[in-house]
């Protein structure tokens, strides 16, 4: 039998089919061909169609299907990893009432401020694990405010991966999990937090039915079967947040286990039974994917909006150069770009700057010594810089960070970019065999908590710190974090 997994992502609509007694990837697929476009009708605001996630997820499954040349009955179970925080309502027949306000939408941030103010910093620590910030909770409360007319005529709220779900089964589910991404839990009472609910003015019917991550959920029926391509009656028994599958792809199953991502935004996500508060504002704590109120794990969670979003920018400019070739100029030109600075802020409010919004900068740009090998260096500095300034806030946090596990794709397949992270802060970066995908698909077949314990993840590459540019590159980062605090916020 094999597994399923899909990773929702807000560039593409990943899926990967895993055989269930070796473990092994079968096939993969993505689409579209072009990335699935974010819609920005204002300064700030960045929405999606969710009718076109659930379209590109059945278009998926189809080639998938197609490509292993396997039938639709041999799926024995499906995992969903998704972009988190965004905001999916949907009426009584699961259809959206409008666009997902997604992830990098900002509108919401005023709202999330206040309410931190009102509740209270003491509150939102010790029953919230954070400030309400730009988050799913706030974002409704824009809606409610703002859209007044279409709230009243919400059924249930979602997050996306909990709407996919929905077209697949026909029933409206969520996890503690996804509740506390979008800052709904309330982590010391273990249920729905009724203090925010009440001051945000939310029907608390909306919250859908809680299901645990590892279990099966549900099961796909015939209206979700026509369109998938998918056999009535498969389970769906895996869902979470694609930060913490991508840790749980990533084998992080302990305490101290720390993983990061470099794909549109740039993450770092911690394990940690315990906790702190003190970047309350500018670190995220949520419910890890195996959460339980007798035994807790969270995981902290420190976001770049402005990741490889920055590159695909450059690379655009540039005319479309393959990725390849950028990577290779960046190593034509040498550690720190000859003073060049890129300050990647320009997709939104940044929360590790305390939501402002910043944008982008490009500084210190001199006519007669850079050319395209300084800039694209520079942006893959600026890009590893901003994260590095956030791991800081992690360790202020409690975080300890000795060594550093990532997937082979996205930013970190670039040499500069990881060996800047791994000369700056002098740590281990462990390049894994994983995608978001694939680990869906085997949490999906593991079916329970610690079924992947015992998953084998081929390290492809370790990146040590260079000792002859380690000095370099921690200078570099001295000097791009003082011009970032005396002139960009």
């Amino acid at each position: 039998m094999i597994g399923i997994g899909y990773d929702i992502g807000s560039s593409f609509i990943k899926a990967s089919l895993v055989e269930v007694q070796t473990r092994n990837s079968i096939a993969r697929t993505r689409v579209p061909e072009v990335e699935i476009p974010i819609e920005v009708q204002k300064l700030g605001w960045a929405e999606q169609d969710p009718n076109l996630w659930w379209q590109y997820l059945c278009q998926a499954t189809q080639k998938l299907l197609a490509k292993a040349q396997i039938k639709a009955n041999q799926i024995s179970s499906i995992g969903i990893s998704y972009q988190m925080h965004g905001l999916v309502l949907v009426d009584q027949d699961l259809n959206p009432l409008r666009k997902s306000i997604i992830w990098c939408d900002s509108r919401a941030t005023y709202y999330g401020e206040r309410a931190f103010k009102t509740l209270g910093k003491t509150y939102c620590k010790d029953h919230l694990l954070n400030s309400p910030g730009n988050f799913t909770a706030s974002k409704l409360a824009w809606v409610i405010e703002n859209e007044a007319d279409l709230y009243h005529k919400a059924y249930k709220l979602m997050l996306p991966g909990d709407f996919l779900a929905a077209k697949l089964s026909g029933i409206p589910q969520t996890t503690i999990t996804g509740l506390s991404e979008g800052i709904f839990w309330d982590f010391k009472n273990d249920k729905p937090s009724n203090t925010l609910f009440d001051y945000y003015k939310i029907d608390k019917s909306l919250v859908p039915d809680i299901i645990d991550n590892f279990t099966v959920q549900a099961t796909v029926s015939e209206v979700g079967a026509k369109a998938s391509g998918l056999t009535p009656g498969t389970p769906i028994t895996y869902r979470a947040g694609d930060q913490p599958n991508n840790a749980y792809s990533l084998g992080a199953r302990n305490t101290g286990d720390v993983v990061a991502t470099g794909g549109t935004s740039g993450v770092v996500y911690a394990l940690t039974d315990q906790l702190s508060g003190e970047e309350l504002t500018k670190v995220n704590t949520f419910a890890h994917v195996d959460y339980l109120p007798q035994k807790k794990m969270f995981g902290k969670l420190l976001n770049l909006n402005g990741a490889g979003i920055q590159y695909r920018w450059l690379q655009q400019l540039m005319g479309e150069v393959s990725y390849v070739k950028l990577n290779q100029m960046a190593n034509e030109a040498p550690i720190g770009s000859n003073g060049l600075k890129v300050f990647p802020f320009g997709n939104g409010a940044e929360r590790m700057l305390d939501n402002k919004i910043v944008n982008g900068h490009i500084s210190n740009i001199n006519f007669n010594i850079h050319d395209n090998n300084h800039l694209v260096r520079a942006t893959l500095e600026g890009i590893a810089f901003a994260l590095i300034y956030g791991i800081e806030l992690l360790k202020n946090d409690g975080v300890v960070i000795e060594n550093l596990k990532v997937g082979n794709d996205n930013l970190f397949i670039s040499q500069v970019f990881s060996k800047t992270i791994a000369n700056t802060l002098g740590i281990t970066i462990q390049m894994l065999q994983a995608t978001g995908a694939d680990g869906a698909a085997k949490a999906g077949i593991a079916g329970g908590r610690g079924g992947l314990n015992n998953d084998k993840i081929q390290i492809i590459k370790t990146i040590d710190p260079n000792p002859q540019s380690q000095n370099q590159s921690i200078e570099s980062f001295k000097n791009w974090k003082k011009q970032l605090l005396n002139n960009i916020i």
